[in-house]
């Protein structure tokens, strides 16, 4: 499968969820059961314009519409360097069609583990976490 010029890893990458979302990337993981742990993360640098839930399954992605091309030029002016369109299952009855529009997008592929945190202090985490640390992979702040 490929994903704005990107050829994914080889895997089960049927569950996605936002792990980390600010002005400076936004980050979806996907595996085959995020409960212990993710093996792919997309990084969309400096996200432009998101449309998709923070938990979803079963991603098909898809040439952008033409409404869907133009959506972000008409807010940012110009046209995005990266625009990625997608029908996922989140839950409800019918897909939800999703849009991503960002600076540019990269692949990190390893496992990453959950937190091993009780259930009772899972409530007590934020909704959005740190990065994770990809064993051999700097961070950009490193």
């Amino acid at each position: 499968m490929e994903i704005a010029g990107h050829r994914l890893p080889e895997g089960s990458w049927w569950d996605r969820e936002v792990t980390a979302w600010d002005a400076g990337a936004l980050r979806p993981a996907a595996g085959s059961d995020l409960t212990y742990h993710h093996a792919l993360e997309a990084v969309f640098v400096a996200p432009a314009l998101v449309s998709c839930p923070l938990a979803f399954q079963d991603p098909v992605f898809r040439a952008p519409t033409p409404d869907e091309t133009a959506r972000p030029s008409r807010s940012l002016g110009e046209a995005p360097p990266v625009l990625v369109a997608f029908e996922a299952d989140a839950g409800g009855i019918e897909p939800v069609s999703c849009l991503v529009a960002a600076e540019r997008v990269e692949f990190r592929h390893g496992l990453v583990p959950r937190s091993a945190k009780a259930p009772d202090q899972e409530a007590s985490r934020p909704a959005f976490r740190s990065t994770p640390r990809w064993p051999g992979v700097p961070l950009a702040t490193d």
